[in-house]
């Protein structure tokens, strides 16, 4: 059963798991501020469904998630109306049941900050993880400035939230990102299966192990928060407005121009 919440959104449900699908091939998936808000308002639905266990993750086309859609980012920060984003990115740390996620071909900014809220997560051999914020001039988001360094180590969180550095599958796995690498066409049976097996459990001992293990959430909640209004300012800068121009004059960005301060 397909519910139509937004076409590069596909929310489908088999059983008692609610598959959430990123849909849009022909931009390797990255997310548009309505795409946002229907993450948000899924997860919202699914956590208020007695009928739905657990939350999957998937991509399309080859690829999981590019991370915010340039353009639409742009429009989003030189309005203000950036609201669908922060919702989707507050209610990360809030949501109620278990999410796993597959991942083929990349995975980029949120694509990755998404998947250190997630319980488990699955990859198949291509797969390729990184998060070039401050190559935008931006800041880490999604509560990785902390989630990051408590799941991989201050210096490998460092390498890729702060240097930019590319993971591949099989260093996203030895980091602890990645649960397992599965055969591509195998990836999304193996991610189902594992969710049924969660599904089946008895849900009030898995929502308190959930609960146990994830820890306090209003420690990350209030990251997520810090992490939002530096951004907001980095939105603002010289720098991030050099590295805005810079991408879309294709062309490298000179930030020694800015001078010492931005």
């Amino acid at each position: 059963m397909s519910t139509d919440i937004d076409r590069d959104i596909e929310v489908t449900r088999q059983g008692p798991v609610q598959i959430l699908r990123f849909n849009r091939p022909a931009k390797k998936n990255a997310l548009t501020g309505a795409m946002y808000q229907a993450l948000t308002q899924a997860l919202k639905d699914g956590d208020a469904d007695a009928g739905i266990a657990a939350h999957v993750f998937l991509g399309s086309g080859g690829a999981f998630c590019a991370g915010n859609d340039i353009g639409d980012f742009l429009s989003m920060a030189q309005s203000g109306g950036s609201g669908m984003v922060l919702d989707f990115i507050e209610y990360l740390p809030r949501v109620q049941k278990p999410m796993i996620a597959g991942v083929a071909g990349v995975a980029i900014g949120i694509g990755v900050t998404m998947l250190l809220h997630c319980d488990l997560v699955y990859a198949s051999p291509d797969a390729t993880f990184s998060t070039p914020f401050l190559n935008l001039g931006l800041l880490p988001e999604a509560g990785s400035s902390l989630l990051g360094p408590r799941l991989m180590g201050p210096q490998r969180a460092f390498e890729m939230l702060v240097l930019g550095e590319m993971f591949s599958v099989e260093r996203a796995q030895h980091s602890g990102l990645v649960n397992a690498v599965v055969a591509a066409d195998a990836l999304e049976v193996k991610v189902m299966s594992v969710a049924q097996r969660l599904a089946s459990k008895p849900p009030e001992a898995l929502a308190m192990s959930r609960k146990l293990l994830k820890g306090d959430v209003s420690e990350v909640a209030k990251r997520v928060s810090e992490e939002i209004a530096l951004f907001k300012q980095r939105l603002k800068s010289p720098e991030a407005r050099e590295a805005f121009q810079a991408f879309l004059e294709k062309r490298p960005p000179n930030f020694a121009k800015l001078g010492a301060k931005s």
